[in-house]
């Protein structure tokens, strides 16, 4: 047991003393300190055009196009590209889904709007003559929906008539 307590004292102690010496064949190099280039703030040139409370429309000399935002965050800037043939039907795609996946209700001048998400349901409700494109889509597709229904048990009942 003492013999153990012995080798492990002197590895120990060994490490130690090759701890304290310098390395000899090591290259010490001294650290760059680079200044921090400074960033530019983004702001909204005087010439562009509003299109939203918080968007704007600017083209540059150069003649790119861009899209300026106004963020909590500070004011961002886009390049405006026309979209891909696929985005623009990946987009198309993802409209008729969020279309057929929402329900709308009728009540008085406004319309109550229903759709399924991954946090639960989601409801809001819009008046008849402030509906965006997505909503008057749902709503025409209800529309269509219940005229077919109510057309149906009168065709029905009037080839029955026809019948007797």
């Amino acid at each position: 047991m003492t013999l153990r307590i012995f080798a492990v004292l002197m590895m120990g102690g060994a490490m130690l003393a090759a701890a304290d010496q310098p390395a000899k064949n090591k290259k010490v190099t001294p650290i760059k300190i680079s200044t921090p280039t400074k960033v530019q703030a983004v702001t909204i040139p005087a010439d562009a055009v509003q299109i939203d409370p918080n968007t704007y429309n600017y083209t540059d000399p150069q003649g790119k196009k861009w899209v300026y935002h106004r963020t909590p965050f500070g004011i961002s800037r886009v390049e405006d590209k026309p979209a891909s043939p696929e985005d623009a039907k990946k987009a198309q795609e993802d409209r008729a889904r969020l279309t057929e996946s929402t329900k709308a209700v009728e009540d008085g001048d406004t319309i109550r709007f229903e759709q399924a998400s991954p946090f639960g349901n989601t409801r809001w409700q819009r008046k008849k003559a402030e509906l965006n494109e997505m909503e008057r889509a749902v709503w025409e597709r209800e529309l269509e929906k219940r005229a077919a229904r109510d057309s149906a048990p009168s065709a029905s009942s009037a080839a029955s008539a026809s019948k007797d």
